[in-house]
């Protein structure tokens, strides 16, 4: 899902509608356990992506090192239109928003700039996200800055980022406890 959900975002580039419906791939599929309380609204999502277009193209090509704190005003912009955009839009759960949702959008629109997260992993890096999700996602991903800058050049990429690199790490080691 997440290389068709790559391959989606970066094929209907400015395409708003199209990217909306790429990004659901991975949402709906990665973020199930959170989804299937209610779907989001992908006329929300996209016009969140048609009004911030300019922003998220300017971290689409940019790299984590590049993270500064002159970039968290848009962050912060951007993070919070996708927690609306992207809370459960019908249903018994209609309103709860998902910080896990918002970093894999995120990473869908700027892939090698965009950290990824989960409940656990953010706790391991002491960024759990309540109540304060977006402050909480700046503070991690200067973290994963910081552990790109360590690994640098050092990872064998086989074609993905850095970040996604370190995200399957994490993945393996906080949230499925295989090493």
């Amino acid at each position: 899902m997440y290389k068709t959900a790559i391959f989606l975002v970066n094929h209907f580039w400015g395409k708003p509608a199209d990217m909306a419906d790429g990004m659901g791939v991975l949402l709906l599929t990665w973020n199930q356990a959170f989804y299937r309380y209610g779907p989001f609204d992908f006329d929300k999502l996209e016009r969140t992506i048609e009004s911030n277009f300019t922003a998220i193209e300017g971290f689409h090509d940019r790299d984590i090192l590049t993270l500064s704190t002159s970039d968290e005003p848009v962050i912060k912009e951007l993070f919070e239109e996708l927690l609306e955009a992207l809370q459960i839009a019908d249903g018994k759960m209609k309103g709860r928003k998902s910080p896990v949702a918002v970093s894999k959008a995120l990473h869908l629109l700027g892939p090698a700039f965009f950290t990824l997260w989960d409940d656990k992993i953010a706790r391991a890096y002491d960024s759990y996200y309540n109540p304060h999700p977006c402050d909480k996602y700046l503070s991690f991903s200067y973290k994963m800055q910081n552990l790109a800058q360590q690994i640098g050049s050092q990872a064998s990429s086989g074609g993905k980022t850095l970040l996604k690199l370190i995200d399957e790490y994490n993945y393996a080691k906080h949230t499925k406890g295989w090493i």
